[in-house]
């Protein structure tokens, strides 16, 4: 994986400003750290960091590559995993490749096919093409979101970059907040709206979207979406259908020059794939490496929850042993859960998911040190139902994003100056707006139109955030980390499995499960879902509070013109308590909402982030 970033102006000579370019790129050093090179002209600067993972001297960039006389140029992130597929069928179009990296495939298909390129990859990717003869830049983001483009237009300028860090370090732009983003930030946090940067006039393109820069106009599209289709298998066909299309995904994204392990929670989803994956290491003779996050003293403290109904060591240990991996434990200090609070938001650009996000951050630091390649199993629950809010019927039924019903709540908190701001309109309008998006079958009943609205829902939402913070956790250490759920033939054919085939047996996940049997223990196949794992230390309850009770006592601290002091002074005292209800998902209860609350005023100090 790796960094890109640039700018575009094709009125004006931008070509003596390489010096803004380096310092763009060199923001996105830890996405890069193997290699950097750019790309000056007129009117197009390129800028790349390289995380080496396949073809070390093929695979440098900026690439280029001339055609028929015509010259294109390509900075790019991602993996394609249908590599192979597209060098066979470009090969036999007559054309020839000077190395075996994925980057130039990609450049290739471009010059083949054009804007349509996009809807031949199977991969997770983020580019930019100047193609020179015609005088355009192209820009694409994978159809899932799995990697990030963001962009702003300045004096004429086009600015992207991988990460808004590298956009804020262009002169012309300013880290800024209007009431709009405010508005977004308390009705949403930690999500963002999908094409938001959350900052004032900074978007990101859209996932299944590109851009098409030229002297004329700036214009973006859609090319891919879903669609609602008749489903025609059986039960047993569909238990089938799914196993072989997962275990294509993984088997696909086991390539790379570089050491892969996985993580391995215990749970269905890493064990599905750590499964698959220690089958095709032990045909090469060699041993799979897990990986599992848990936290100092947490099975003292751990409390049973509706959301969490057990604890994951026991689990992935007792899974490794059945795979024969060399597992190790990442255990977390609750200190360094609240001290990377700030490493987690500078990785984000933006307050995240607390304690949810640092954890990440820390446990990919411990990871990077011996791998540069981990598979995770994100994006399942998403497809397959494995949430609540697929079978509570009270969540079903929620008028509203079912991880982010308290509204009220939210609004409790804010300073009284801005009591005004309308969150709850904000968060019906977007609901509302993504509701009409759905596609459904003509005559679908009423049970199967509103799972099809919940299923669409996490796709564009929930699961976008959490890739969000698997990226930049990941990615802030150099780690590249790979969802095989979230391949777009699995999500193609999962959105339009009906609801009783989905969830077979009447369990979250039921089709996902039977499709895994014989292949995992039954005991790891019917374990109830649990979320990714949470601190249970009261240490930690303490050490927030007491980081937020400083934050209130600094008449500086530039978060409190924005909070109610008194309510969020309530609900230190009392430990998170005096907030009752998630302020996000699952995980996200009282002590998280101070670690939120800590992370918004350090993205304000930080980037010194104007209220406009």
């Amino acid at each position: 994986m790796c960094g890109i970033t640039g700018f575009v102006n094709f009125n004006n000579n931008i070509g003596k400003e390489e010096n803004i370019l380096k310092n763009m790129t060199n923001t996105l050093a830890y996405r890069g750290p193997n290699a950097e090179g750019y790309f000056v002209s007129n009117n197009v600067m390129l800028g790349h960091r390289r995380l080496v993972v396949v073809d070390p001297e093929g695979g440098k960039q900026p690439m280029k590559k001339t055609v028929n006389n015509k010259e294109y140029i390509i900075v790019y992130n991602g993996e394609l995993y249908n590599t192979e597929d597209l060098r066979r069928e470009l090969l036999e179009d007559g054309f020839r490749f000077e190395s075996y990296s994925d980057t130039e495939v990609l450049l290739t298909s471009y010059i083949k096919w054009g804007y349509d390129c996009v809807s031949k990859l199977n991969g997770i990717f983020a580019f930019a093409i100047y193609d020179k003869k015609d005088n355009r830049v192209f820009l694409a983001r994978d159809a899932m979101g799995v990697k990030p483009l963001f962009y702003t237009i300045k004096n004429g300028n086009f600015i992207f970059g991988s990460e808004i860090k590298s956009l804020l370090e262009h002169p012309q732009v300013d880290a800024e907040i209007d009431k709009d983003g405010l508005t977004e930030l308390f009705a949403l946090g930690p999500a963002v709206s999908p094409g938001s940067g959350l900052y004032k006039n900074i978007k990101e393109v859209h996932p299944a979207h590109y851009v098409v820069i030229t002297k004329e106009n700036i214009q973006e599209k859609e090319y891919w979406k879903l669609i609602a289709k008749d489903f025609t298998e059986s039960e047993d066909d569909a238990v089938e259908h799914v196993r072989e299309l997962l275990t294509d995904a993984i088997k696909r994204q086991l390539v790379g020059d570089v050491p892969l392990c996985t993580f391995l929670s215990g749970g269905l989803d890493s064990s599905a794939i750590s499964a698959i994956a220690a089958e095709e290491y032990k045909k090469k003779n060699k041993q799979l490496t897990t990986y599992c996050i848990d936290y100092k003293d947490n099975e003292k403290y751990f409390e049973s929850s509706f959301y969490q109904p057990s604890s994951d060591k026991y689990w992935a240990r007792k899974m490794s042993k059945f795979l024969n991996t060399d597992h190790r434990d990442v255990v977390l200090d609750q200190k360094d859960l609240v001290d990377y609070l700030k490493e987690a938001t500078i990785g984000r650009d933006m307050p995240g998911m607390a304690d949810v996000d640092s954890s990440l951050y820390l446990f990919c630091k411990e990871v990077k040190k011996d791998f540069v390649v981990a598979l995770s199993g994100e994006c399942a629950d998403e497809l397959f139902g494995g949430y609540p809010w697929f079978t509570n019927e009270e969540l079903i039924n929620a008028k509203t994003f079912p991880w982010s019903r308290f509204i009220n709540d939210r609004k409790d908190i804010l300073n009284p100056s801005l009591k005004g701001l309308k969150i709850e309109d904000f968060a019906n309008e977007k609901y509302n707006q993504t509701l009409k998006s759905v596609p459904h079958l003509y005559g679908e009943s009423k049970t199967e139109y509103r799972m099809r609205e919940l299923f669409a829902l996490n796709l564009k939402w929930f699961m976008v955030n959490l890739l969000n913070r698997k990226d930049r956790m990941s990615m802030a250490n150099s780690l590249e980390v790979r969802v095989p759920f979230a391949d777009i033939r699995l999500v193609e054919y999962a959105f339009n499995i009906p609801t009783d085939i989905k969830l077979l047996n009447g369990r979250e996940k039921g089709l996902l499960r039977k499709s895994l049997e014989g292949l995992l223990p039954e005991e790891i196949i019917y374990r109830k879902k649990s979320p990714f794992p949470k601190t249970h230390n009261p240490i930690y309850t303490d050490m927030v509070c007491g980081v937020m009770n400083g934050i209130l006592q600094d008449s500086n601290s530039p978060i409190l013109s924005i909070i109610d002091e008194k309510k969020v002074k309530e609900i230190v005292d009392s430990r998170g308590k005096a907030y009752k209800t998630p302020w996000f998902g699952q995980l996200m209860t009282g002590p998280q909402l101070i670690a939120y609350l800590i992370q918004i005023n350090t993205w304000l100090e930080e980037y010194k982030v104007k209220l406009v």
